[in-house]
């Protein structure tokens, strides 16, 4: 069975030291899923949301999200970003958005936790813009889909 790397021999926790693996480039994609009423997604897509561009506000919101990762989840290493992409697509006749968050970079470790931390609070603003007229909205399936470079190479979520 592997070990946890964020736990020392004593349990405690603790900070992987990266400094020695290689530089290489690293990618790593995200997505999560909000179900929500035909009728809020019809006002998203439309524009008419008084408080202004959902997409525009919610890809923002990820992007500062992937930057800030660090300061976040304890043990993450701040990284030097190279790239964040978030996109939002609405799917219809789901009554769903979609978020897709991909963050790459050339460094020591992986791009994982930005690109998951800005695929969740892209979503979390969707839902907090979108609250007002939708309180049933559901965050769902918040998951690692790709993740390429280092020493692990390439993993894809089987579909």
């Amino acid at each position: 069975m592997s070990k946890l790397t964020h736990l020392d021999d004593r349990g405690q926790a603790q900070m992987v030291d990266v400094g020695a693996k290689d530089v290489t480039e690293r990618s790593a994609t995200a997505e999560a899923i909000i179900a929500l009423q035909p009728e809020t997604l019809k006002l998203i897509v439309e524009g008419g949301h008084k408080k202004g561009d959902v997409f525009a506000v919610a890809r923002i919101a990820g992007i500062q999200a992937a930057k800030k990762c660090s300061d976040l989840i304890p043990l993450c290493h701040p990284l030097m970003l190279s790239s964040v992409n978030v996109e939002l697509q609405a799917d219809e006749d789901k009554s769903e958005v979609r978020v897709l968050a991909t963050c790459k970079l050339a460094g020591q470790t992986g791009v994982e936790m930005e690109a998951l931390t800005a695929a969740s609070v892209a979503a979390l603003t969707v839902y907090d813009m979108c609250k007002a007229v939708d309180r049933g909205m559901v965050v769902r399936s918040l998951q690692l889909l790709e993740k390429s470079g280092g020493k692990s190479g390439l993993y894809k979520r089987d579909s």
